[in-house]
């Protein structure tokens, strides 16, 4: 039986959705925000991965995304994950400045107790919606998607406004993020 949003071919083009758990607000902090942003360029650098298109909402992630053989989607979604989940938890753990620090470290700590392993925190939800892309129809689909989110939120009027968007690098404004344009 086939797992639904499984990555079965390692070097397709996939939309991945990597979710908090309980969909907590994380990135709404801009220290948060930009460990995905150097997670998402050390990655293009060293990791195989080619984006397309993203997007960072407050408590989720999308991308557009390939990873170039002999490098593997799995690993890099496994490893990416790990490593901004790290460096939050130890800001959370160490620094103050997070008004809601305590209530999300106890939420992520209860959930870290449900998994059954030896980590203390769960980070995110676990899986990450993957999706691969078969048709050009699709991939425009969910290209348009992930830059509409934020203006569905209706937090920017129009996509390109969004800085934690490649919406910006379609614009012809550069975004924080190396992008692939199509």
């Amino acid at each position: 039986m086939n797992k639904p949003y499984a990555i079965f071919d390692q070097n397709a083009v996939y939309f991945i959705t990597m979710t908090v758990v309980d969909w907590i607000d994380v990135f709404t902090r801009r220290e948060y925000k930009y460990e995905v942003v150097d997670g998402l360029n050390y990655c293009i650098a060293n990791k195989g991965l080619e984006l397309y298109a993203w997007c960072l909402m407050t408590n989720h992630l999308h991308l557009l995304a390939i990873v170039k053989e002999p490098l593997r989607m799995s690993d890099f979604v496994r490893d990416f994950k790990r490593h901004v989940s790290n460096k939050i938890i130890m800001s959370l753990e160490e620094e103050y400045v997070e008004s809601r620090r305590k209530w999300i470290l106890d939420r992520m700590r209860f959930r870290g107790s449900q998994i059954g392993s030896d980590r203390t925190y769960r980070f995110w939800e676990s899986g990450n919606h993957a999706i691969e892309i078969h048709t050009p129809k699709f991939f425009e689909q969910k290209f348009h998607y992930i830059h509409q989110n934020p203006v569905e939120a209706m937090i920017v009027e129009e996509e390109e406004q969004y800085l934690f968007s490649s919406a910006r690098d379609y614009a012809g404004i550069k975004g924080l993020v190396k992008v692939s344009l199509y």
